[in-house]
C-alpha cells in the first residue's frame, strides 16, 4: 500500500442527495472553494465523487449510480439541496453549476471490489 492510499478516505454515500451536502457545505465556508464532481467508470460501476485534501490526508466521497449521467452539469439549489441533472449552466440565482468531469483513469481505489 503506498502513502498516497493510506492517507485516502473512502466515504461512500447512501444517496446522491446527501453527498451533494459536502459540496453546499464547501461553497459556503469562508474560503468559498466548490470541490468539481468526477465521474468514473471503476469496475464495472457507474461512480460520481468528490475528492477533497485535507492536511494529512485525502477524502474521496462517492456514490454508486444506477446508471451513466447524461448531463454535463449538476444544478444544485442552495436553500434546499434538491438537484437535477442539466446541460448548460443557468441564470437560477438560488442554485450552483457544478461541471461533471468525466474521468478515463484514476489512481484511487476504491473499495467496492468486494460488491457483487
Amino acid at each position: 500500500m503506498s502513502q498516497a492510499e493510506w492517507f485516502t478516505t473512502y466515504l461512500e454515500y447512501e444517496n446522491l442527495k446527501d453527498m451533494l451536502k459536502v459540496i453546499l457545505y464547501t461553497s459556503q465556508s469562508f474560503m468559498s472553494i466548490t470541490p468539481l464532481l468526477y465521474y468514473i467508470t471503476y469496475h464495472d460501476k457507474a461512480i460520481l465523487f468528490i475528492h477533497t485534501g485535507i492536511v494529512g490526508g485525502v477524502v474521496a466521497h462517492y456514490h454508486i449510480l444506477n446508471q451513466i449521467p447524461n448531463k454535463k452539469f449538476v444544478e444544485l439549489n442552495k436553500m434546499t439541496g434538491d438537484f437535477s441533472f442539466v446541460d448548460n449552466v443557468g441564470i437560477n440565482p438560488q442554485s450552483i453549476y457544478i461541471p461533471i468531469a468525466r474521468l478515463i483513469k484514476s489512481t484511487l481505489r476504491f473499495p467496492i471490489d468486494e460488491l457483487t
